[in-house]
């Protein structure tokens, strides 16, 4: 007779209430192996590096790093099922996506039809891309961006927008320039500019989203662009186009 296989599975949620409910209702389910559970998204997303389970159930709001945060991280997925209290939008993000949630709090029958589904995904070779869709559509769900999270190596860093002095577009990432350090992020300089506060961060040329507090003083460079002088000696090219939202954002 052949043994089903079961799912490694991580839960990840910072609520021991949750987590014990999560194991309550999973102890004697038959696709399923529970290998570990981790109370915040640094420790769980080591976790799903080290162990590469099949399955985690993640919750979304967590300390440190959200759980769409800890999978942004991620080079590859595993099948992922999340579990949330109420929150439109991340809610709508789900709707417009092929990944299940579990809206707290909910059922038994309602986490095995959760469960089911993912076993039927796991392993096809499409297993993937219900998760990356998801990760698309809730980057667009964002309409203000407060903090950026960037991984250098096999340390991951929590960016405030305070500590970030300018943008730079290269190719297909965003290098993010703080103090000391450069950063690379696979994003859009569209995406940045549409979610930044334009009076705090200006568009001053293709290449440069710069924060206007580190703006020093601008100097004219041909018949229509300038060189902008950061106060950390840099000198970026500013568009006429740059110039007029400068203006705009200062009120000149």
């Amino acid at each position: 007779m052949k043994t089903e296989r079961k799912l490694k599975t991580l839960i990840i949620d910072d609520e021991e209430p949750a987590r014990e409910i999560l194991r309550h209702y999973l102890r004697d389910h038959p696709s399923v192996e529970i290998i570990g559970e981790y109370t915040d998204g640094f420790t769980g997303l080591k976790a799903i590096q080290n162990l590469r389970p099949d399955l985690v159930i993640l919750d979304i709001q967590m300390p440190k790093l959200t759980g769409l945060e800890m999978l942004e991280l991620l080079d590859e997925w595993p099948a992922v099922i999340f579990v949330t209290a109420y929150d439109r939008y991340a809610i709508r993000a789900f709707e417009l996506s092929a990944v299940d949630y579990l809206l707290k709090p909910f059922s038994e029958e309602r986490l095995k039809e959760a469960v089911d589904k993912a076993v039927q995904r796991t392993g096809g070779p499409n297993a993937g891309d219900e998760v990356h869709g998801l990760m698309n559509v809730a980057r667009e769900q964002v309409k203000n961006i407060e903090r950026l999270v960037v991984k250098a190596g096999s340390r991951i860093h929590i960016l405030s927008l305070d500590a970030i002095r300018y943008f730079e577009a290269v190719d297909d990432y965003v290098k993010i320039h703080t103090g000391k350090e450069r950063y690379m992020k696979k994003m859009t300089m569209k995406y940045l500019e549409d979610r930044l506060d334009g009076k705090e961060f200006i568009r001053i040329h293709r290449s440069y989203i710069v924060a206007v507090r580190e703006i020093r003083s601008i100097e004219k460079y041909g018949r229509e662009s300038y060189i902008a002088l950061l106060h950390g000696g840099e000198k970026l090219s500013m568009s006429q186009g740059g110039m007029e939202r400068l203006k705009e954002a200062m009120t000149i």
